[in-house]
């Protein structure tokens, strides 16, 4: 029989209510479609947004659901019009998965902005079928959405590039802050923010690393190669870097106020927010108009943005810093992120994980 015809049954880690603790669950695989790509994990990134949808921060979730959007894997199968990717391929997945194609942002190359776009998880396929994510053993996922991972990046540092190390570069590059010689401010020192650091040296700018603590000062300044650390609550120091910055990526995931960062911003600086945060943020309108200021967000990137962010990180000799664990660790993974305490991306060795302890079906 004709294995695309085959539906094949695999196996992952969902959460089945908003306690997000996850366990083994199998579940049908969609079928691998024409212009499909069937991949086996190998490794799969651990984001702050995993935690907002299994706990259903944002009131949308759907259960069960498998998480994971930072996703490294080998093609095992493709459909007979793909022509991108061929079987043993290393490949990238995000957390985007499908768009309408037909709209403004589609037909822009910022399908990210797509308003019917498909997420890797906790959404639903054309075909109806729940999307489910990368803490699996295999991935069904249509040719658009997946990237060719560039020889010489190690596939377990590569993961968290595909969301956080996107997440930082395509603004930069959207807001034509690539140049040398800028200032920019990095807003908290997680996932994001530690590739945040990385990439805008790459880059050739000056890097400060803003932190509410001196907690992680050696970290910032010794280990990422930050330039300066600021802690928020030093009104002095914070006064003396007034009017400073080009840009401030924010990266808080929770509310903060804006007005200390906004005073820190040159004439048109930007507060380029990037933490998903579920009520409402305050400012008074003057520290905007004052300095043509501007507050803006952006969310992950394009696929294209996503190629060229892996070459520029391939060709710059940079990566992650990760914490390597196994699927049976998720939930204290979990726990450990929700208080920031991982340097600075938790990545499942899915491959090397056994997935079906205990095998469950639902």
């Amino acid at each position: 029989m004709d294995s695309l015809e085959v539906e094949r049954t695999t196996t992952g880690w969902a959460a089945r209510d908003p306690s997000g603790i996850l366990s083994p669950y199998t579940y049908n695989l969609r079928s691998t479609g024409l212009e499909d790509v069937c991949i086996k994990v190998l490794y799969c990134g651990l984001c702050h947004t995993d935690i907002h949808q299994v706990e259903n921060d944002l009131g949308m979730s759907n259960y069960p659901m498998v998480p994971g959007h930072e996703v490294i894997g080998e093609v095992v199968e493709v459909g007979s019009d793909v022509t991108k990717y061929k079987v043993g391929d290393v490949v990238g997945i995000g957390l985007l998965v499908g768009c309408c194609r037909n709209c403004l942002p589609c037909k822009s190359d910022v399908e990210q902005y797509c308003n019917k776009k498909i997420w890797s998880y906790n959404d639903v396929y054309t075909d109806g079928k729940p999307t489910q994510g990368g803490f699996a053993d295999e991935m069904v996922v249509d040719q658009k959405f997946v990237v060719k991972m560039p020889n010489g990046l190690a596939p377990e540092q590569a993961a968290p590039l595909l969301c956080a190390g996107v997440t930082v570069y395509s603004p930069l590059n959207h807001f034509g802050l690539k140049q040398s010689g800028l200032r920019g401010g990095v807003l908290g020192l997680g996932g994001v923010g530690h590739m945040g650091v990385k990439i805008a040296k790459a880059m050739g700018h000056h890097v400060t690393v803003i932190s509410s603590s001196e907690k992680k000062k050696v970290e910032a300044l010794e280990h990422l190669g930050a330039d300066e650390y600021l802690v928020s609550s030093d009104e002095t120091k914070m006064q003396e870097a007034a009017d400073s910055f080009d840009y401030i990526i924010d990266t808080v995931p929770a509310v903060h106020p804006l007005e200390p960062y906004l005073s820190l911003l040159k004439l048109d600086g930007k507060l380029i927010l990037m933490g998903v945060i579920n009520a409402p943020l305050q400012f008074v309108s003057p520290m905007v108009m004052l300095g043509r200021k501007t507050i803006t967000g952006s969310f992950v990137g394009s696929m294209k943005e996503i190629e060229e962010m892996l070459e520029f990180c391939k060709e710059k000799g940079l990566s992650s810093e990760i914490e390597v664990i196994k699927m049976d660790y998720i939930n204290k993974a979990f726990e450990r992120l929700a208080k920031n305490d991982v340097r600075y991306r938790f990545v499942v060795d899915v491959a090397g994980s056994k997935l079906d302890q205990s095998k469950t079906e639902e």
